[in-house]
């Protein structure tokens, strides 16, 4: 969280272990170094992240370590399994954990009783917990709509998370009821990659709606210039810039860059 507006851009990294190598993420570091540049509060990723990714060089950027996970390719992508510890994740240098749970899965009660342990480890040794939490599965009618995500939301925060990750209900008013019924900072996830006004347009209306800031991995390292998006995101999320604003910066940035 940066210390003056607390608030937060975190740029999630872990895809690798869901689809294997993809755009943005064949050169962990490279990227690494892009969104830091751009001014990314903290990555996030898998072992893999801090292992040939992080810190390689460039601006420093804090360091979250995903403890679960599981592959498209699964019988049932949406049962994530830890694949890490908290105490590894200390030993790696990370400066918080995250966790996935699908509230609505066909294992969620398994999901819910890892994020429990995870919880109460965390406790013990001083880490922060950020807590990814969708509503997906056979119950789950609209995954965007209010009642299951500010449940999901809600979730993470009575079983002891620092910061929950879910997704944005749409406009900054249902998004609201979900921020207002948890205790703890809810950032939003960015979703599926799109172009960067309805991006930047997503991150401009949940911050409307109570978000303590953003949790985007498509978006930004996908986009041509990582650091120019990040930069603009980061006018909308620590500057209360608005979106003509921060596609303004993108702009201007794009024009030095090309002189």
């Amino acid at each position: 969280m940066d210390r003056n507006t607390g608030r937060t851009i975190i740029v999630p990294m872990d895809h690798g272990v869901t689809n294997g190598p993809m755009k943005g993420l064949i050169d962990m570091g490279e990227t690494v170094g892009l969104v830091a540049e751009g001014g990314a509060n903290a990555v996030l990723g898998h072992l893999g992240l801090a292992l040939y990714g992080h810190r390689r060089h460039g601006r420093d950027v804090g360091l979250i370590l995903h403890l679960s996970g599981s592959t498209s390719l699964g019988p049932d992508p949406n049962e994530k399994v830890l694949v890490n510890t908290v105490e590894n994740a200390m030993k790696m240098g990370a400066d918080g954990v995250s966790i996935h749970v699908n509230i609505g899965a066909g294992s969620e009660a398994r999901m819910l009783s890892d994020l429990g342990k995870v919880a109460i480890e965390c406790m013990e040794w001083g880490m922060p917990l950020l807590a990814m939490m969708y509503p997906r599965g056979a119950k789950i009618k609209d995954e965007h709509g209010v009642e299951s995500v500010a449940l999901a939301a809600r979730v993470a925060a009575e079983l002891g998370a620092d910061l929950v990750k879910t997704v944005y209900t749409g406009d900054p008013d249902s998004f609201r009821e979900v921020t207002r019924g948890c205790p703890v900072p809810v950032v939003v996830a960015g979703g599926s990659k799109t172009d960067e006004r309805a991006t930047l347009e997503l991150v401009a209306g949940a911050m409307e709606g109570g978000a303590a800031g953003i949790s985007i991995g498509r978006n930004a390292f996908q986009h041509p210039a990582p650091d120019r998006f990040v930069r603009a995101a980061a006018a909308i999320v620590h500057e209360r810039r608005s979106v003509e604003e921060a596609l303004e910066i993108m702009k201007d940035e794009g024009r030095r860059r090309a002189k």
